[in-house]
């Protein structure tokens, strides 16, 4: 990678040499506890309580865009082409142009208190605090593809191939059929409350409420 842009309690840094070095970019960014970040092109957005900020330059300065976010505290950012998804506390938001405008996207949506969100093609999948749902036509309409899941705060969703893997108050689960079935993966992680989740190759890598990242082969 030659930019890697994180979010934190303090704002946004930037790093330019894989992590060696970080500088901190928050000129314009008035809210500095940045919950997502999204890269689209040139443009980087920052999730914060207070909206999204975009940043056309690399970080040097950002503007707040939050024109029809009804809910500003963005919990999670996903990017599908020129569509720019916030998911927030009430609800899913789809802006076509770059943040300037936002839409709610929320039709059968029974759970609005998003917690993260992820795309793999068509399919947009949003894990709330109460459940996992899917739409297949840019958040028009949601399915609640819950099912058999054994915990329903979903924190953190990632996909490796087809399969999708989620993670949650209550460990890591693992679906093979957009989920309409879920598996407990858990056996081994010690801490089983799960805020982020990576795939990389054949890894899968948690990070937990508690210090460390755990790996699952």
């Amino acid at each position: 990678l030659t930019n890697i842009y994180l979010g934190t309690q303090g704002g946004v840094f930037l790093s330019t040499n894989n992590g060696t070095n970080w500088t901190k970019k928050i000129s314009g960014l008035t809210d500095t506890i940045v919950y997502a970040i999204a890269v689209n092109g040139t443009n980087i957005f920052a999730g914060t309580y207070s909206g999204v900020f975009l940043s056309t330059n690399r970080g040097t300065s950002w503007s707040l865009k939050k024109t029809g976010l009804t809910n500003t505290v963005v919990q999670s950012l996903a990017v599908s082409g020129s569509n720019i998804f916030a998911g927030t506390q009430g609800g899913v938001f789809l802006s076509t142009n770059n943040g300037t405008g936002w839409t709610a996207k929320n039709a059968n949506l029974t759970n609005t208190y998003i917690l993260s969100l992820a795309i793999s093609g068509t399919k947009i999948f949003a894990g709330t605090s109460g459940g996992i749902f899917l739409s297949t036509n840019n958040g028009t309409n949601w399915t609640d593809v819950t099912n058999s899941l054994a915990n329903t705060v979903v924190y953190a969703i990632t996909f490796s191939d087809t399969n999708i893997v989620i993670g949650t108050g209550g460990g890591v689960f693992l679906s093979t059929d957009n989920g309409t079935n879920w598996t407990n993966v858990t056996n081994g992680l010690t801490n089983s409350w799960v805020w982020s989740i990576v795939v990389s190759g054949s890894d899968v890598f948690a990070g937990t409420v508690k210090a460390g990242v755990w790996t699952r082969p």
